[in-house]
C-alpha cells in the first residue's frame, strides 16, 4: 500500500502539539529526528529533550484526504495556539514497499572480538557454539553498532578469552541498554550490576536481561546514588568524556586492587584529558584505542 509522508520542521515546543494534531486525524506513525546532526548529550533523568530544530515525520494511508486533512489539523493549531502560525507541513508519496522487511534486512549479526556475536533476534546466529547476545538494533542506549560500545564489547571478549571474566563481578557505569553488563555475564562473569542516572535505560537492561534468559539475581541495576562503594574486579564506562572527567574519583575508587577498567565514549582529540583525569586517581593507563575517530581507554590498579 503506497502511503503519504508528511514532514514539517518544528521547535521543540511545538511537537507535542503537532504530533497530537497529526495523530488524531489519521496519522498512522509519528518521528522526531534532528534537523543537523546535533547529539543530545547526558538529559536530565526523566525527560526527553528535543533539537533546537526538530523535523516531525508522520505516514498517512488516505491520498485522497490529505488536503482535508491538513486543513483540519491547521484549524485546530489555530484553535489550541492562536498566536502562532501553523508549522509549514510538507508532504510526498512513498511507494509501495514492505517497510518492516527493508528495515529488518539493514541489519546482520555482528562479531566482536574472537567469539561474541550481537545477534537481531529475526537472524540465525552464525555460530550457535559462539557466545550469541540477542539484541536489536533500534533499541535505545546501545546496540553493538557504535565503535563505542564495540571497543568496550571487544575489550570484555578479549578478557574472557585470557580467563580474566571467570567468576568475576563487572561494574557497568551508564549502562543503558545493559549491552555491556549482559555481555560480561554471557562471558562467563559471575555478577553484574548496572547503574544509569535514566529510569528507561535500567528497563532496558532488564528487559534485554530477560531476552537473554540471565537470571534475575544476577544483573543488579541501580541509579548511581544507590551505589554502593564496592570495588570491583572489572569495571567498564561507556559514556562521555565529560561525566568520565567529572566522575573520576568515583569510578576509579570502584576499581579493586588489581582490578582493570575501560573507558569510552571519547572523542581521539579528548583522550589526553581524559588520561590524565584517571592518572590522577593512581591508576596505570595504556595507550588509547582509536576506531572512527572514538577512543577506548584502558586502565589497571596495582596491588593485590
Amino acid at each position: 500500500m503506497p502511503w503519504l509522508q508528511l514532514k514539517a520542521r518544528i521547535a521543540p515546543a511545538q511537537a507535542e502539539i503537532l504530533e497530537e494534531l497529526l495523530l488524531a486525524e489519521g496519522a498512522s506513525a509519528i518521528t522526531l529526528q534532528d534537523a543537523h546532526d546535533d547529539p543530545v548529550f547526558e538529559p536530565d533523568r526523566g525527560t526527553t529533550p528535543l533539537w533546537d530544530e526538530t523535523v516531525l515525520t508522520g505516514l498517512y494511508d488516505d491520498l485522497e484526504g490529505i488536503d482535508a486533512m491538513l486543513d483540519q489539523v491547521r484549524a485546530a493549531w489555530a484553535a489550541e495556539v492562536p498566536d502562532e502560525p501553523c508549522p509549514e507541513i510538507e508532504y510526498e508519496l512513498l511507494a509501495d514497499r514492505d517497510w518492516e522487511r527493508e528495515w529488518m534486512d539493514g541489519f546482520a549479526p555482528l562479531k566482536m572480538g574472537s567469539r561474541l556475536w550481537i545477534v537481531p533476534s529475526w537472524q540465525e546466529a552464525p555460530d550457535a557454539e559462539a557466545v550469541n547476545l540477542r539484541l536489536d538494533p533500534g533499541l535505545a542506549f546501545g546496540t553493538g553498532t557504535h565503535p563505542t560500545t564495540a571497543l568496550c564489547l571487544e575489550w570484555l571478549d578479549g578478557l574472557a578469552v585470557a580467563g580474566e571474566l571467570d567468576g568475576r563481578e563487572v561494574l557497568d557505569v551508564g549502562c543503558g541498554s545493559g549491552i555491556l553488563a549482559i555481555a560480561a555475564l554471557k562471558l562467563g562473569a559471575k555478577r553484574a550490576t548496572g547503574s544509569d542516572i535514566d529510569p528507561q535505560a535500567l528497563t532496558a537492561s532488564r528487559d534485554n536481561a530477560e531476552r537473554n534468559e540471565v537470571e534475575e539475581d544476577r544483573l543488579a541495576l541501580y541509579y548511581p546514588e544507590q551505589l554502593s562503594a564496592d570495588r570491583y574486579p572489572i569495571v567498564v564506562a561507556n559514556i562521555l568524556a565529560g561525566p568520565l572527567i567529572e566522575l573520576a574519583p568515583t569510578i576509579a575508587g570502584h576499581v579493586a586492587p588489581g582490578g582493570r577498567l575501560a573507558l569510552s565514549g571519547i572523542l581521539a582529540h579528548q583522550a589526553d584529558e581524559v588520561l590524565e583525569a584517571y592518572l590522577a586517581q593512581g591508576l596505570s593507563m595504556a595507550e588509547p584505542e582509536e576506531r572512527e575517530g572514538w577512543v577506548r581507554l584502558e586502565g589497571h590498579r596495582t596491588g593485590a
